[in-house]
């Protein structure tokens, strides 16, 4: 019975990709750094811990909601083929119910907020639960993701300032554009797969413009929120944070240019740094005042 209950946890944390934290920090750094900016410094334990618990346990739902939708698919998909769902390890039952388990706990969470970042809530899960199907219908569905990913930017302004003001949504606008470069990342990896089972992508849509998209995407995110941030009164130390940024940025232009799988997964996994990079800007740029 123990090693029955082994498993099956050990499949539970295979799916919602627990020994994978990258997920989960790509979300959190532009979130952290909205609670910032929101704050005028640092906005308190108990707006951190439920914003990092939150997007730990949304993002750990967002995965068993995308593995039930694309459990047909990732069976002709080489590096997705033995996720637990596919290869029916877990039931779809199973995975649903973890899932809305794990969104109920978020849920949770947010209720310690205010009124206007729980409604806000509802929008966000609603774009979460979209995205596994939009990669079914729409060319760039990186740009969903985008929303869905860049959803705790608003959410932040509105814990900390009972509103979502206009700087909060280019915040996101500027937060898609770098979602969209990284997942396009992503998605050259599962090309040739994709291209097989008719998946759409934002790799397949940009086609031999893909590592131009993804570099473009990088500059708009940067350039974005370094014209939204320039009038901050310690701005100086935040141009540091996006100038480490963009020097990662063009590292996995090296890293992608010759469209390699094995260097266009290890770009992907490593934008949790260049996240943190602008999050460690925003945030130091409050010390002392």
């Amino acid at each position: 019975m123990k090693s029955t209950l082994q498993t099956k946890l050990g499949l539970y944390l295979d799916l919602i990709r627990w020994n994978r934290p990258a997920g989960w920090l790509l979300l959190l750094w532009p979130t952290l750094s909205a609670l910032w900016i929101a704050s005028h410094g640092f906005p308190g334990w108990h707006l951190v811990l439920v914003f990092t618990l939150g997007t730990i346990l949304m993002r750990s739902a967002g995965c068993c909601v995308n593995d039930v939708a694309d459990r047909d698919f990732d069976r002709h998909v080489t590096r997705t083929a033995q996720r637990p769902v596919t290869s029916g390890a877990v039931s779809v039952r199973e995975a649903l119910g973890l899932g809305a388990v794990l969104a109920l706990l978020a849920f949770g969470l947010v209720l310690t907020t205010n009124t206007v970042t729980v409604l806000w809530s509802v929008a966000a899960l609603a774009v979460t639960l979209a995205y596994p199907f939009a990669k079914r219908f729409v060319s760039m569905p990186q740009a969903v993701l985008g929303v869905a990913f860049s959803f705790g930017i608003p959410m932040a302004f509105a814990a900390v300032q009972s509103r979502v003001p206009p700087l909060a949504w280019l915040l996101l606008l500027g937060n898609l554009f770098w979602v969209i470069a990284y997942d396009t990342e992503y998605a050259m990896v599962d090309r040739d797969d994709d291209l097989k089972i008719g998946m759409k992508t934002s790799a397949i849509t940009l086609g031999r413009f893909d590592v131009a998209g993804v570099m473009a995407s990088y500059l708009l995110f940067l350039g974005l929120w370094a014209w939204l941030l320039r009038e901050q009164p310690g701005f100086g130390v935040i141009a540091l944070g996006l100038g480490a940024a963009l020097a990662q940025a063009l590292w996995h232009w090296q890293l992608i240019r010759q469209r390699a799988r094995d260097g266009c997964f290890k770009a992907f996994r490593l934008n949790h740094w260049l996240g943190f990079a602008v999050f460690a800007g925003v945030a130091l740029s409050y010390v002392g005042r």
